[in-house]
């Protein structure tokens, strides 16, 4: 625990913390109070890349045996998507449309694609919230799902901002350093298009009718502990929804997600 908070304030530093305020790169960082922008991290682990197979099938929906399979077998998850499709994410504030390109980060539209396919996200909480940045989202509630996929890397996508940049209503995965992506993705309330160039290279993007559903998360709990008052990834991670229920029961949750 001491080495993830060393290095959530190292990398706070390197944004432009207040408490740094003289070094280089000047993107915000978070307080206690929400009222700056942190990165849209995952905890710290030793980066393990997951190469995507373009002559693996698509799998299956996740449903009674075969989901269990599916869900803890991430080497089967390794289907090209389709260059275009459409991602529903039924949420408990309404149903959220993302059209997710390919051709923006291939890897991570893989990813994507085959995380909905398997139903991964299916009943995961909108766990960090931070209103006027971005709402984070991605652990699954179920701790034995989350052992087998927290190792389970692919390699960064290169940013190309002239296709795609971190502004108000696109959709990047979340990293905890170089090639480190794994199931954790986020949705940009605002334009933070200064996080392109560290390496956050969108995916998709919401349908504007889908934004104003969007707006409506439940940002109460704001930033994640130990910085804020919301949940400690860690505690997501080896306790799942039991936890996340328990202490905060008005999050909001991806009922189902699907490809259309």
């Amino acid at each position: 625990m001491r080495r993830l908070i060393a290095l959530e304030t190292a990398l706070e530093t390197a944004l432009g913390y207040p408490l740094a305020l003289a070094l280089a790169l000047s993107v915000s960082a978070c307080s206690t109070r929400n009222d700056a922008a942190p990165k849209p991290t995952e905890p710290t682990k030793p980066a393990v890349a997951a190469a995507a197979s373009s002559s693996s099938p698509a799998p299956s929906p996740a449903t009674g045996a075969g989901a269990d399979s599916a869900l803890m077998n991430p080497s089967g998850a390794t289907a090209t998507a389709p260059e275009t499709y459409v991602v529903k994410l039924e949420t408990t504030k309404g149903d959220l449309l993302i059209d997710v390109n390919r051709a923006w980060a291939p890897r991570g539209a893989d990813r994507f694609f085959n995380l909905v396919k398997i139903g991964y996200f299916d009943d995961v909480a909108f766990f960090r919230v931070v209103s006027g940045f971005m709402a984070q989202v991605g652990i699954n509630g179920d701790p034995k799902v989350n052992g087998v996929w927290r190792e389970a890397r692919i390699d960064d996508d290169p940013v190309d901002p002239t296709k795609a940049s971190n502004k108000r209503g696109y959709v990047t995965f979340a990293t905890s350093g170089p090639n480190s992506r794994t199931t954790q993705f986020f949705i940009n309330f605002a334009d933070n298009s200064r996080l392109d160039g560290m390496g956050f290279s969108p995916i998709g993007k919401l349908r504007d009718e889908s934004l104003s559903v969007f707006d409506a998360l439940n940002a109460e709990y704001g930033e994640g502990a130990p910085r804020g008052m919301g949940p400690n990834q860690g505690r997501i991670q080896s306790e799942g929804n039991t936890y996340l229920k328990a202490d905060y029961p008005r999050l909001d949750y991806i009922k189902k997600a699907s490809v259309q």
